[in-house]
């Protein structure tokens, strides 16, 4: 990574001026992005759609989910045009099945939901990190620009609904007149919770459309971030000032070379003055001070208080000695404890006592509060009861007449399928009316079931389906079937069958009218 190819100013900058350089950045090569990754995303959308084609909602998750997998192919882009080794697209498809290799499965499980996954999927695409040192790295990442990857992430989900919905809507716009006025709205949600699962796929389209644009933008803003961080941690911008200093410096390499060359001839006489100067001249080693003797004085000062203060403790003691710290106190000055009460008084120790102070006050408060509705309960009562009441909500009038039948008890026998045996030989269609109407009455006062005098016998089996007594709903079957066969087709059971439904209607109701 050469700084000094960058072809962006490296420079410290604030967090959302960073982001805006990730916008310029993805608008710079905005063609080769969104190409590869419409090229690496809409496929894969066409597959989940055609393999759950009866999901539409399961296949846009999963699309939605796959996200990580794709942001490494805008980021490497991204990456080496930072530098100006711009790819070609047939090399950047070809460089994504390799950067899928690296800790995918942790990207795609337990990271999948992280807020600042722009921000730190650098650390394992460029620098290569896992284990310990990924979380050190991002322990120091983190410390700063954390919060606005974050809002980055939740802008951009904000962003993304908005436009999908819009794209959705000027669908809807766009359509003609004549659709327009035959389609509304609830018939085309009916529609697609039936039979038009296209409809549902082509909503879904709109969002992978979306993601063409936004995706290379989020992840352009997110790498921003990351290279704005490692800028002020590792002062890219005062390494790239010493490397311009380096090379000025470098271009005056052949004036120093030919000033060399100038002095070269009188060098003999130069290196004969300086053998009197070297560290063996006789005017040194004559010095009274020998370098043994400074080597000697150093190491007694160091042996020397204050640099150590050797003490001889023959007795048992704890912590601090008590009477040492007596003969330290000098006169007129005040004690250790004073100092560390006083310490502890000082503002920045009182956060704690302020807050439990507070709490204290506000429970006063609402225990006061509480106390005046209590004494003064009697006074609330009567002034609340004044207050206008509702209308009780009218009950509901049973009706008395279904199919043509009299549903009213008092017009039922005591025993309902004693009085239907006898009057099987003889009138066996009043026999099945009996029956039947004793159903009706059943349902309608003991299961509060609700009946229409225009409900169908089919209607009425409907209703006693939610009911959810399966022995119920079988009996009503078989009674309603002979009673539409002998009210409409004129065909009387026969004796077993007769004797079937009167046992059935003393299993299920007994022997009386009522239950």
């Amino acid at each position: 990574m050469r700084l000094s190819d960058a072809t962006v100013v490296i420079r410290p900058r604030i967090t959302w001026e960073a982001m805006d350089l990730g916008v310029l950045m993805s608008q710079r090569h905005r063609r080769l992005l969104m190409t590869s990754w419409a090229i690496v995303t809409l496929p894969t959308f066409a597959v989940l759609s055609l393999l759950l084609w009866d999901s539409p909602s399961l296949a846009v998750f999963i699309f939605w989910w796959l996200k990580p997998a794709f942001e490494r192919l805008p980021l490497y882009i991204l990456s080496q045009t930072l530098f100006g080794e711009t790819p070609t697209l047939k090399q950047a498809l070809r460089q994504w099945p390799q950067l899928l290799k690296p800790q995918l499965l942790a990207s795609l499980t337990w990271r999948r939901l992280s807020l600042s996954r722009s921000f730190v999927m650098p650390v394992v695409q460029l620098e290569g990190l896992s284990g310990i040192a990924r979380q050190q790295r991002l322990h120091v990442l983190l410390q700063r620009n954390a919060g606005a990857a974050q809002w980055l992430t939740i802008i951009g989900v904000h962003l993304e609904s908005a436009l999908w919905i819009g794209l959705m809507v000027l669908f809807y716009l766009l359509l003609p007149q004549q659709i327009e006025l035959d389609w509304n709205w609830q018939t085309l949600i009916a529609a697609a919770n039936h039979d038009w699962r296209w409809l549902e796929h082509l909503t879904n389209a709109f969002y992978a459309l979306v993601l063409v644009v936004w995706e290379p933008i989020y992840v352009a803003c997110g790498f921003s971030l990351y290279l704005n961080r490692r800028t002020v941690l590792e002062a890219w911008d005062i390494e790239l000032v010493f490397r311009r200093m380096r090379q000025r410096l470098n271009n005056g390499v052949l004036g120093l070379l030919l000033a060399v060359c100038l002095v070269l001839p009188n060098a003999p006489s130069v290196w004969a003055a300086e053998a009197d100067t070297g560290p063996n001249a006789p005017r040194l080693l004559n010095q009274p001070l020998t370098s043994q003797a400074s080597r000697d004085n150093i190491k007694a000062l160091l042996e020397q208080p204050p640099f150590k203060n050797r003490e001889s403790v023959t007795r048992y003691r704890f912590g601090d000695d008590p009477a040492a710290q007596a003969k330290e106190t000098k006169p007129g000055e005040a004690p250790p404890w004073l100092k560390t009460l006083l310490g502890w008084l000082d503002g920045q120790h009182l956060d704690g006592l302020a807050k439990l102070i507070e709490v204290l006050l506000w429970g006063i408060v609402i225990a006061a509060f509480g106390w005046l509705l209590w004494r003064y309960r009697e006074f609330l009562q009567a002034f609340v009861s004044r207050r206008p009441r509702l209308p009780a909500k009218p009950q509901r009038t049973l009706p008395q007449q279904a199919f043509g039948l009299d549903l009213n008890r008092d017009t039922l026998p005591d025993d309902i399928a004693a009085s239907a045996e006898q009057l099987w030989p003889t009138q066996p269609r009043a026999a099945l009316s009996l029956l039947y109407r004793g159903l009706l009455s059943h349902l309608l006062h003991d299961f509060d079931l609700t009946l229409k005098p225009a409900d169908t016998e089919s209607q009425v089996l409907a209703r006693i389906e939610h009911l959810q007594r399966p022995e119920l709903l079988t009996f009503s079957r078989h009674l309603t079937t002979h009673w539409q066969n002998m009210a409409y087709g004129h065909r009387v059971p026969a004796a077993h069958l007769q004797q079937e439904l009167c046992e059935g209607w003393r299993a299920l109701f007994g022997h009386g009218a009522t239950r």
